[in-house]
């Protein structure tokens, strides 16, 4: 089955061209009315991982939600702007987090609504292939549609972070830490990623692309031009296009290998409509692409020498820069192994029980973990 996957320029966040990319998505999609209803309630659930402001490319941008809420307003909808970030899931993490990200100020310009709602309930996952059974954010329960607003960004354990990963933000908080715990082998977790994005079904995915990031994300990154906007009715084939875009062959984004295996896609642009642009007009071939793969490579009865052995030379493994920690502790808070601990408020880690999430990089406020690669394992990669 084919799906439309619409890529227009922009080039800046000012607010008329982004609009107008906007609407003309809905248009290349075949309109507004076949997927929004007046009166519908929708969710846009955005990427707001922590209190990271626009500039720095780590959410998506208030701009790019500013027009798509104000579009959908427009036709008669009602919209809710949330996301569940990273660390505690409550009311005063929501209002630093939407504060600091922007979304605070649209919601006002807008009179659209910001989701406090931090209760969870348990469903049942019909569409799971791992999980049968999920908890999720209530707030998809005040809803009646949802629209993935994602940013384009690389990630230091799934490599890309798009479409599909952003529905991650359903699952509570801290929850999220038990599902890297449980599933550290990337295929598991992709799987995961993916069952939780079919239970979340969206009925279209946007991408913001205006300015992505490179690098080390979903955080630590560098922000990129990359002047595109996505939209799709396939968070999956959204994410190919992506993918394309900044450089990557798409079947080696482990969520997009598996969403391949599982016959939700092609893992081409064979089986994608572009109604404008192609990937190709906006294709950057340095991109700057994470090189780390798996976590495990050992089974758990290997001796402790031996991992000893292995994680120093092998495994790629977080380092804690001291002279820009501030001791907050949230790299320990949010540790999935429990295998971070504050010792004189500096992050103390056993490498050995350490399962390659990186979440204490992906969640540290200042930069102050970054993820060394053994030389031996970066020249195994180009082989």
């Amino acid at each position: 089955m084919t799906h439309i996957v619409s890529l227009l320029e922009c080039r800046t966040y000012e607010y008329d061209l982004v609009k107008k990319a906007i609407v003309q998505s809905f248009e290349n999609l075949g309109g507004i009315s076949p997927y929004i209803q007046k009166g519908d309630i929708v969710l846009l659930k955005v990427n707001l991982l922590m209190k990271k402001t626009p500039e720095e490319a780590t959410t998506t941008h208030p701009i790019f939600v500013k027009a798509l809420a104000e579009t959908l307003l427009a036709h008669g909808a009602q919209v809710l702007i949330g996301d569940s970030p990273g660390g505690p899931f409550n009311e005063k993490a929501l209002r630093g987090v939407y504060r600091v990200c922007g979304m605070e100020q649209i919601a006002h310009e807008l009179g659209c609504t910001l989701n406090y709602n931090t209760n969870s309930i348990h469903v049942k996952n019909k569409k799971g292939l791992l999980l049968k059974q999920l908890t999720v954010v209530e707030m998809l329960q005040d809803v009646t549609k949802v629209i993935s607003v994602s940013k384009l960004k690389t990630h230091g354990m799934a490599m890309f972070t798009g479409a599909v990963k952003n529905m991650f933000g359903i699952v509570p908080g801290i929850l999220k830490a038990e599902y890297h715990f449980s599933m550290p082998e990337i295929a598991d977790f992709s799987d995961a990623l993916i069952d939780i994005c079919a239970y979340a079904d969206p009925i279209l995915s946007f991408m913001d692309g205006i300015v992505g990031m490179e690098g080390e994300g979903p955080s630590a990154g560098i922000p990129r031009e990359i002047g595109v906007v996505l939209a799709s009715t396939s968070p999956y084939h959204l994410d190919v296009a992506a993918a394309a875009i900044i450089g990557l062959t798409p079947t080696q984004v482990p969520t997009i290998k598996r969403s391949v295996a599982r016959g939700l896609c092609s893992g081409t642009l064979e089986d994608i409509i572009f109604p404008a642009e192609r990937p190709e007009k906006f294709l950057l071939s340095d991109y700057k692409i994470p090189k780390i793969r798996s976590t495990n490579l050992l089974p758990p009865t290997t001796p402790s020498y031996v991992k000893t052995f292995v994680n120093a030379c092998l495994q790629p493994k977080p380092v804690f820069h001291f002279k820009d920690c501030v001791g907050c502790g949230i790299c320990a808070e949010s540790c999935p192994a429990k295998v971070l601990h504050m010792q004189d408020q500096k992050p103390i880690i056993d490498l050995n029980e350490c399962i390659r999430c990186f979440c204490c990089q992906e969640l540290c406020p200042k930069k102050a973990v970054t993820i060394h690669r053994p030389w031996i394992m970066k020249i195994l990669s180009k082989i």
